[in-house]
């Protein structure tokens, strides 16, 4: 009989006024459901690697789960909360480098060089699924398909990175940044028309390489615009198409 996938029960913070309730994620939704055998797929590819997963957490905000220079050993699924990657340059600037959702893998950037390349820092209460990265390895030897899913996420990973720009005016980084988390939302099957911002104004406008008067701004025009409702860090789009009209118009 085929197992029944688990459930990951996430706290969502409402608007004031409203019942706080629970949203609940689908563990198929993750990208190592096939390592940590949740699916209840039945692949036998996967069974050793099911033994290895490690439900880790809670790390509280501003907890690291790890730090620059620390040896790689493992890679970590967001079980719930959310992880942001920092990088301190010579001079003691903190730059942003990504946010991760439930569902999203954290840790890939440090396989090659083999030592974490940069922080990965708790933004709120975040529980988290530990991957040992040397033992799935030695599985993917002999499991083509284990090596073909680790690609896979390589894969992902590299497109994500790569299709940034900075290129764009503040208008069009902040409407990309949201349609992209909508996109992610979607994705791990929550909402991706309203959904929780966990990190600060500072830490967006770090992230788009942009002042946080400047994301202030562009987000209280969108506001005006009634392109997005925003209260608090409650985000609610309500013309995705018009934001993605802006970045139509900005390749133009």
């Amino acid at each position: 009989m085929t197992a029944k996938p688990q459930i990951c029960v996430l706290e969502v913070p409402c608007k004031a006024g409203v019942t706080s309730r629970a949203e609940e994620v689908s563990c198929a939704r993750c990208a190592l459901v096939h390592a940590c055998g949740m699916s209840g797929n039945g692949s036998m590819a996967f069974a050793d690697v099911h033994m290895l997963v490690e439900d880790i957490g809670p790390f509280r905000s501003n907890d690291h789960v790890f730090k620059s220079g620390e040896s790689f050993r493992n890679l970590f699924a967001v079980k719930s909360g959310m992880i942001k990657t920092v990088q301190i340059d010579a001079e003691g600037r903190a730059q942003v480098l990504g946010f991760y959702l439930p569902g999203e893998v954290v840790g890939l950037e440090a396989v090659d060089p083999g030592v974490y390349p940069c922080d990965g820092v708790a933004l709120e209460s975040t529980r988290l699924c530990k991957l040992p990265f040397d033992a799935v390895s030695h599985v993917a030897q002999r499991e083509p398909e284990v090596q073909h899913h680790l690609f896979r996420m390589f894969s992902r990973a590299i497109a994500q990175h790569e299709g940034r720009s900075w290129d764009l005016g503040a208008d069009q980084r902040v409407a990309a940044f949201l349609l992209d988390l909508s996109a992610r939302y979607a994705l791990r099957g929550l909402s991706p028309e309203r959904f929780h911002l966990a990190m600060p104004r500072s830490d967006i406008a770090n992230f788009l390489h942009l002042a946080p008067e400047t994301v202030s701004r562009v987000l209280a025009r969108f506001r005006e615009q009634g392109m997005v409702d925003i209260i608090g860090r409650e985000v609610h789009l309500q013309q995705p198409a018009a934001l993605r009209a802006l970045l139509k118009d900005d390749d133009a």
